[in-house]
């Protein structure tokens, strides 16, 4: 039988019967070791490259700014300097002032300000609760007060109907703005930190009297004031 004869992985003579390389041929191992080494190169490249381009990616991403928010509420306006001068007059330096402007649509600058209580476990109570408050009206550049809540209600005739004759430490003041009566104001009495559930003094600017004066049951109809808290208390009933 002829001599089978061992070729160098490459093509013999269409006669010739090749033998199959094995795993222990100098030759074709070392063309193995090579096919795989440059094999094992180019999946390195690529790997390297989609990293690369994962890692761009990535950063352009970090870098976009974010979007504001649509839904961003305007900046409330600062109190003018001679507003919180006149609140600090006349309640002290610990005022807010809540509101400004032409509260009455009386064509008139007007504020309102309070001793607000801060809320604390003690005082829990839902709603603005104020121990004073006060509204002022400019008149020829020099601010008028023209309604005071502390142990009572009243304006410049007397004591507004409603207000509690014993007086009270704090109230609970809620307010609401019509753009065509004008600012209406709610004073519900507390005794100390507690709610006595009682209804609200509904107060708003008459423009036939010309200043706030207090509402009746229904808040359609004013009601005159009193010099004295017994006859403004029975004034409401």
């Amino acid at each position: 039988m002829e001599n089978l004869t061992e070729i160098d992985c490459g093509p013999a003579h269409a006669n010739v019967r090749r033998a199959l390389p094995s795993v222990t041929s100098g030759s074709c191992n070392g063309w193995w070791r090579h096919r795989r080494s440059g094999s094992s190169r180019t999946n390195l490249i690529l790997a390297v490259g989609i990293f690369g381009v994962a890692c761009l990616l990535a950063g352009c991403g970090q870098d976009a700014p974010s979007q504001p928010a649509a839904d961003a509420k305007p900046a409330t306006p600062a109190v003018p300097e001679d507003v919180q001068d006149a609140a600090d007059a006349l309640l002290g330096k610990e005022t807010t002032v809540l509101l400004f402007g032409d509260l009455a649509k009386n064509g008139k600058q007007q504020f309102l300000a309070a001793n607000v209580v801060p809320k604390t476990p003690k005082n829990n109570l839902p709603g603005t609760i104020v121990t004073r408050a006060v509204l002022a009206e400019n008149n020829d550049g020099k601010w008028m007060e023209i309604l005071r809540c502390d142990e009572h209600l009243k304006n410049e005739k007397g004591y507004m109907p409603g207000t509690p004759i014993g007086g009270v430490t704090g109230w609970r003041l809620a307010f609401e703005q019509d753009p065509e009566k004008g600012l209406a104001l709610y004073f519900t009495p507390l005794k100390g930190a507690v709610d006595t559930h009682t209804l609200p003094i509904g107060v708003r600017w008459n423009p036939d009297t010309k200043r706030y004066q207090s509402l009746d049951r229904s808040y359609e109809h004013f009601l005159n004031e009193s010099p004295t808290l017994n006859t403004a208390r029975s004034s409401l009933r």
